[in-house]
């Protein structure tokens, strides 16, 4: 049986075909003093992948099976230390809270790895980043695969590896501040080329604007910006677009207008 929260509809629904298990109703509920509560008020048997929090309990009370846990983006996981004294580990506070309610916990390409070591139950990233590859355009042009540094050099060689052709390469990244990132281009030889620039997360677009201007300014013939999480806040989209993008792609870990391809058949794999 799977359990939807409210963000997860979507890929809920694509999770639920994929494994060929009924999807639950879930019922929300407002009270006036703002509080919410979230039911499902199906009686079920069996292993439960649910939502967080109150699907989580509703999920104990009516089964004596496993309780798993899918987070497909896990917020905060990018604060995974504390950044100053006085500062909690964020990543730390949430995974517990998300342990107490489940037997194990499956969170898909989470910013590092080793966020999953927080969970107090076995938890383990789910790798999506060759689904990327889903929705490129198949007359790709001796494309290269770039990431905006070599951290994130796996999904563009994942992407790339799905995509069956293309060379791979990063650029330079420095980060002076929470929304302030220089980039140094790589020696890729981008002119004529189809570049797909890959990445995690893009939250602003800032970073992945900055990485189009360059490979414009290039000789780039085309580029297309895809991702896991298409966080895509405030104007990104409209960023992407004036900086010469010529398709955005991301995954449905998060639900938004460019979500082109499902995690749906990896976190199945991972079931």
């Amino acid at each position: 049986m799977i359990i939807s929260g409210s963000a997860s509809q979507v890929l809920a629904a694509e999770l639920a075909a994929a494994l060929d298990e009924p999807l639950a109703r879930v019922e929300y509920e407002r009270f006036p003093d703002g509080e919410l509560l979230a039911s499902t008020p199906s009686v079920v048997d069996g292993p439960l992948v649910g939502g967080l929090f109150q699907l989580q309990d509703a999920a104990r009370e009516w089964t004596d099976g496993e309780v798993v846990t899918v987070v497909p983006y896990m917020g905060y996981a990018r604060q995974d230390e504390a950044f100053e004294e006085g500062h909690p580990v964020s990543a730390r506070a949430v995974a517990r809270a998300i342990s107490s309610g489940t037997d194990r916990v499956l969170t898909v390409n989470p910013h590092e790895d080793a966020v999953c070591d927080f969970f107090e139950v076995p938890a383990e990233p789910v790798d999506a980043a060759g689904r990327l590859a889903d929705p490129l355009p198949a007359d790709l042009d001796d494309p290269v695969f770039l990431s905006p540094d070599d951290g994130a050099l796996d999904i563009a060689e994942a992407a790339r590896d799905a995509y069956g052709s293309g060379d791979v390469d990063y650029f330079e990244k420095t980060r002076h501040s929470g929304t302030e990132v220089e980039l140094t281009p790589s020696d890729a030889d981008v002119s004529g080329r189809d570049v797909v620039v890959t990445d995690d997360i893009i939250a602003t677009g800032s970073t992945m604007a900055g990485a189009v201007e360059i490979l414009n300014d290039r000789g780039a013939s085309r580029a297309f910006v895809t991702c896991v999480h298409p966080i895509l806040a405030d104007d990104a989209y409209a960023k992407l677009s004036r900086a010469g993008v010529g398709a955005i792609y991301g995954t449905d870990t998060v639900e938004r207008p460019v979500s082109e391809v499902s995690v749906a058949p990896v976190i199945a794999d991972a079931l």
